[in-house]
């Protein structure tokens, strides 16, 4: 029988309360889950924020954006947090863990900040690409080069995985949201991406938030990166993406689907 989990639930729209984890709780077993792994982003936490500056300098968007939701919490805040809850028995396990948005010049950063400080898992996304915030608005690829964004997130993607800092890599293909495509084949990044991920032991994130932002994206990975993840032997772990109780579960008994099916 499958273990059910959903490997991506952000808790980010409520307190640090056993009250609001329990909402989470509640949902992962009218889903008949297993296993959920919850996360904040790390841009939520002020010890992140100085990796950011570029990303703010580069779009007013962006730096508006961030200046709305970023550095509003501490990392002591969200380990007290998780401390509590594993001294309490739940229904599903739990896990915890950290979104980190990765940045090649920030590594060593990343590290610092990250290691040692007991979470359960570390999951690196690619988010900004030379910059440039690429999931927030489909308007602003007006004018971007395709072929060259798709080409450096891949190349990233790869480093990422390269970097030994994560257990895994969230959304591998999220570049593919607002439904634009390289004029190349991907098969070849695809290949370096699986063979970096199963060098260093990660696993990858099929996620269903894309479509669900976004409906008429393909759910979870495109077929062909995920055949090829499978020939690599590289672990798929199924998520949602929720950022709210109610989306906890979605779509995962389709990505386990789809994983199987491809």
């Amino acid at each position: 029988m499958t273990h059910m989990t959903d490997g991506h639930i952000h808790i980010e729209r409520g307190p640090y309360t056993l009250e609001w984890i329990n909402e989470f709780v509640k949902k992962a077993v009218e889903m008949q889950l297993d296993e959920i792994r919850l996360l904040e982003h790390c841009y939520r936490f002020e010890e992140f924020v100085p990796m950011y500056d570029s990303v703010c300098a580069y779009s007013d968007y962006v730096n508006k954006w961030f200046h709305s939701q970023a550095g509003v919490l501490k990392l002591a805040d969200y380990l007290e947090l998780i401390r509590k809850v594993r001294n309490e028995q739940y229904p599903v396990t739990i896990r915890f863990g950290l979104e980190i948005c990765y940045f090649r010049e920030h590594e060593s950063f990343i590290a610092e900040q990250s290691k040692g400080k007991g979470f359960d898992f570390l999951l690196g996304s690619m988010h900004f690409v030379d910059d440039f915030a690429f999931d927030h608005k489909a308007e602003h690829w007006a004018g971007i080069d395709v072929d060259r964004i798709f080409r450096r997130y891949y190349e990233d993607s790869v480093a990422l995985a390269e970097s030994g800092l994560f257990d895994g890599i969230g959304h591998p293909d999220t570049i593919k949201l607002f439904g634009h495509k390289p004029s190349y084949p991907l098969t070849g990044y695809y290949e370096d991406l699986a063979a970096a991920l199963a060098k260093n032991n990660m696993y990858a994130d099929q996620n269903s938030g894309a479509e669900r932002r976004c409906p008429g994206t393909s759910l979870g990975m495109e077929p062909e990166l995920l055949r090829i993840l499978k020939k690599h032997n590289v672990k798929i772990i199924t998520s949602s993406d929720a950022h709210c109780p109610e989306d906890v579960g979605y779509k995962i008994r389709e990505l386990n689907d789809c994983i199987q099916n491809c």
